[in-house]
């Protein structure tokens, strides 16, 4: 972000003090050298720095990060919807494409029959699981390209929040825009190092899923590069990794609740099944239209708050580590 320099570490002559040191100690602890952790210096709560944005300037609770998502959504909704729908439509149609062509023929395996020879019924699920796997990997990469463009644009839009300045679509677009590739780069990275972890063992692709769940904020509010986007992810996270996780789980636990809410009743009038018979019979457009316009609704109310809740726990981390609350409050005039 220009505002604070791209958000880049801390300058140590920019870490608060405690302005009232006990009796005794006439002279304030000395600063950590550059580069060093931040730790709370003084003998009472660490202060903050106002309210100008959307959070204070100051360690967030858990409760002050998802408000500040939500608060981010509701001050900003052109940018934040506006943005989230258009992204959730084109990936809702070329999903639809998907699904609509390359749908897997369950009724072709349905409609063997009992005279069908073992190897008729082994190449006809065959069949199906390559067209599975298929639209499986299609789906997963139209949601990559998509939700890295998502995330990097608000991860925009929400540092401009928490410093309480206004912001354009064409500003927060040429911010992002320069951190595409990059974020696309370092988005491939992080879901190869989380399925490889996965594959190994569930454990360590949490594990990894956690450490690095801050690449796609450090990227973009610092101007890092791959490689120093994984690396600050890894240093924030560290010493605060249950933390980073539980905040993580529970903001996808959020999302999965709400796009589940949204997403039943159209999967439901979107039907599956003969209503005389009982039986499945093949999705048409129209079933497949439904199914797509619950989606595009629950992605564009879903997806912001979950990028919104790992940006604003990437400058929490930045204010528990670094003090970068005093050089927030500096950039949006508070201090």
């Amino acid at each position: 972000m220009s505002d604070t320099g791209g958000w880049t570490g801390p300058d140590p002559k920019d870490r608060p003090e405690d302005p009232t040191p006990p009796a005794g100690n006439p002279m304030p602890p000395a600063p950590p050298p550059p580069g060093a952790p931040y730790q709370q210096q003084g003998w009472g709560p660490r202060p903050g720095y106002g309210k100008p944005g959307v959070i204070p300037l100051r360690p967030l609770t858990v409760g002050e990060i998802l408000d500040g998502a939500i608060t981010t959504m509701r001050r900003h909704p052109a940018l934040v919807f506006g943005s989230s729908a258009v992204v959730a439509v084109i990936g809702a149609v070329l999903q639809l494409l998907a699904s609509r062509y390359l749908l897997p023929d369950v009724q072709t395996l349905q409609n063997l029959g009992p005279a069908a020879t073992d190897q008729q019924i082994q190449d006809a699920a065959l069949d199906v699981l390559g067209d599975t796997a298929l639209i499986t990997g299609v789906a997963v990469i139209i949601t990559v390209l998509t939700q890295t463009f998502l995330s990097g644009f608000l991860t925009v839009v929400i540092g401009k929040a928490v410093l309480g300045k206004p912001v354009t679509f064409a500003e927060a677009m040429a911010e992002a825009k320069p951190r595409f590739l990059p974020l696309l780069g370092a988005t491939i990275v992080y879901v190869l190092l989380v399925a490889a972890g996965s594959v190994l063992c569930l454990i360590p692709g949490i594990w990894l899923y956690t450490l690095f769940g801050l690449t796609t904020p450090a990227l973009v509010l610092e101007r890092a590069k791959v490689g120093q986007a994984l690396s600050r992810s890894r240093q924030l996270v560290s010493g605060s990794w249950w933390r980073c996780f539980g905040i993580l789980l529970l903001a996808g636990v959020i999302a999965t609740v709400l796009q589940y809410l949204v997403d039943i009743p159209f999967s439901l009038g979107a039907g599956g099944t003969d209503v005389l018979t009982g039986e499945a019979v093949p999705a048409g457009w129209g079933a497949l239209l439904l199914v797509a316009v619950g989606q595009v609704i629950a992605q564009t109310i879903v997806q912001p708050f979950v990028a919104n809740t790992t940006a604003l726990l990437y400058i929490d981390q930045r204010m528990r580590k670094e003090g970068m609350d005093l050089q927030l409050a500096r950039a949006a005039g508070t201090a």
